[in-house]
């Protein structure tokens, strides 16, 4: 795979795959013995931050620790970056004293231009367009509940954000149809959307981009949906939840549309009452908290990619 992850884009279907297949043995060996080989001693993984993290930082903080590496946090105010200094210098720099870089910032560019200038590997631990890390997650709950990816069926409800956007990637290079609802003037960007329906034509998949939730859902094997205000986006909160709520809300009402079997996922923070009804989230479809342990695997694989030999 190549050195870099910004996006689902850059890996291929066989390169997902590989990556789920080795998350998979981490977990399970983790889980069997306590403890994952430690590759990665000596290795140092450099995490910047401009905005908040809970799952984000302390699954790649523990993947590190446990594959025998360290990881150094850095906030946006711990650098020169909060000063001025450049990203092109700030790349530069860190690429002489740690091993990679995961960046969690507010625009995408910053994380395009950390890759354009550091000499490492770099991982978008979170940006405005794209959530790579997450999906992986999400990729690999799915194929521990569902035993296959292919011809599936995964609906996203809510806002067309970076989460959408690498659900629709992520799903379209591995056979997995989509279905998104949302809003009028919500929807994922067009360039992404026509990348996703590209590779779900190779796939023999389909896109469904809809304003309705019912037609999104129907006969779904996966429901997904995100908060409906991201953050940097709180100034939007009032006219977002009159345009989102209730009727982007995924509820009892709603999920009687999917299959019987579906399985409900969403990536943390949850807001109960709002993007999903306690009943859901809380109730026996929800697999929301094995998905967030994925985080630490599909990581632990991800950086093995990258840093191993």
């Amino acid at each position: 795979m190549k050195g870099d992850l910004l996006s689902l884009r850059d890996l291929s279907e066989n390169e997902l795959l590989s990556l789920l297949d080795l998350s998979l043995f981490l977990k399970n060996q983790f889980k069997e013995i306590g403890s994952n080989s430690k590759h990665l001693n000596g290795k140092i993984l450099g995490m910047i931050f401009q905005k908040p993290s809970t799952r984000t930082r302390i699954s790649f903080e523990t993947a590190m620790l446990h594959l025998g590496g360290h990881a150094i946090n850095l906030s946006f105010n711990d650098l020169q970056l909060s000063r001025g200094e450049s990203i092109e210098d700030t790349a530069k720099t860190l690429s002489l004293y740690v091993n990679a870089l995961m960046a969690r910032v507010y625009a995408h560019e910053d994380i395009e231009n950390l890759s354009k200038f550091a000499t490492i590997p770099v991982i978008n631990g979170l940006s405005d367009l794209f959530h790579p890390c997450q999906i992986l997650a999400d990729l690999q709950t799915i194929l521990e509940y569902k035993q296959t990816l292919k011809g599936l069926k995964l609906t996203y409800i809510g806002d067309g954000n970076n989460i959408c956007n690498d659900l629709l990637l992520g799903c379209s290079k591995l056979g997995i149809d989509v279905s998104v609802a949302t809003p009028v003037g919500f929807e994922p960007l067009d360039w992404i959307t026509e990348i996703a329906r590209a590779e779900a034509k190779r796939n023999d998949s389909n896109i469904l981009i809809t304003s309705d939730p019912k037609e999104a859902i129907v006969d779904a094997d996966v429901v997904v949906t995100d908060t409906h205000i991201s953050i940097g986006k709180e100034n939007e909160i009032h006219s977002r939840e009159k345009l989102f709520f209730p009727r982007y809300q995924v509820n009892n009402e709603l999920v009687k549309f999917a299959k019987k079997d579906y399985i409900f996922m969403h990536c943390l923070p949850a807001k109960r009452g709002k993007e999903v009804s306690s009943s859901v989230i809380d109730g026996p479809h929800s697999v929301v908290w094995i998905e967030a342990e994925n985080r630490l695997h599909v990581q632990k694989a991800l950086l093995l990619k990258q840093l191993k030999g």
